[in-house]
This record gives structure tokens, sequence and C-alpha cells, in this order.
């Protein structure tokens, strides 16, 4: 589901050199940075329908879709990049990496520098970045407790538990 919207309005990131490189990082879990920022598009267009709230498609999807760009892998520190307080700081990073490769609207910048909000202190300035940072939020709860393709497995019970399918597919 939204594959159409996604290929719409971000298939230049997709074929992008630098988002392909992007599963090679891991985000959360076992879940590479590509398919985290997947998710978050796909969970930010199902949060946009569910609660029926008007906005920027385009800027949604690319904002969505970047704000992860920060081209690393966050947990690999070395000396020139320990990368602690990653949280804090890659946001700004992500930034700057997007912008570099593209053109970015007013709302795709609030979208990708703020949404690890309230670590950025600064609150989103649009619906579309709030819309994001919810779906981040949300995303990184189920790929840290490792809850993919809509299952929670609970290893004690061994049960599998529905999620909604249409936000992680």
């Amino acid at each position: 589901m939204y594959e159409y919207e996604l290929r719409k309005y971000a298939n230049d990131i997709f074929e992008s050199e630098n988002f392909k490189s992007t599963k090679e990082y891991i985000q959360h879990g076992n879940m590479s940075v590509q398919e985290h920022s997947i998710n978050v598009a796909k969970a930010s267009l199902f949060i946009r329908d569910k609660f029926k709230i008007r906005c920027n498609t385009k800027d949604l999807i690319r904002g969505a879709l970047l704000h992860d760009y920060f081209l690393y892998d966050w947990h690999k520190s070395d000396i020139v990049n320990p990368h602690r307080l990653h949280g804090f700081f890659h946001p700004s990073r992500s930034l700057q990496n997007a912008q570099r490769e593209y053109y970015l609207t007013a709302r795709q910048r609030d979208i990708i520098i703020k949404h690890m909000w309230p670590l950025t202190v600064i609150p989103p300035m649009c619906r579309e970045a709030w819309i994001v940072t919810s779906a981040d939020k949300f995303c990184s709860l189920m790929e840290t407790l490792h809850i993919h393709k809509g299952k929670i497995h609970n290893r004690k019970l061994g049960k599998k538990y529905a999620m909604p399918s249409t936000v992680l597919h």
C-alpha cells in the first residue's frame, strides 16, 4: 500500500546511490536505515489518511524518506566520529546531506531537522513535520521491539499478535 505515491513523489530518491547505501546501515534492532525510512513514509501516509489530515503529500513523503539521511552506521564509532549523542546531532547531518543532493522545500527541511523533537528542543512548525515525527516514534518503537511485517512475536508465549498491516508493508 502507498507504493504508487512513494514512486510518484520520490522515485529520484529511490534511485539515488546514497539512498541505496542506507540499506547497509542498521537503524533499530535489525532494521536498515532504508527500511526504516520507507516504514516512516508509509506510516506517515497512514496517519494522514486515518486522521484525514490535509497536507502536502510530496513534502510529507520526501521529508520522511530523508529524515535519517545521515549516511553512516551510528552503531560503529571511530576516533573521528564517535557518534555519541547521535539522537541530538543526526538531524542536522541528515539535512546537510539531503540539501547536497536535492532541492528541499521549507516543509521538507522542517521535517528533517525537527523529527527528533523533543530532543531538538524547537518543535516542528508544520503538520507534515508533526506527522513524520509521530510516525518515526511509532516505527522506531516497533523496530526496537522487533515487530516486523505486522507481527510481534512473544517469546514466552510463542504467539504472534497482528498489528495494522497497512503501516509497515
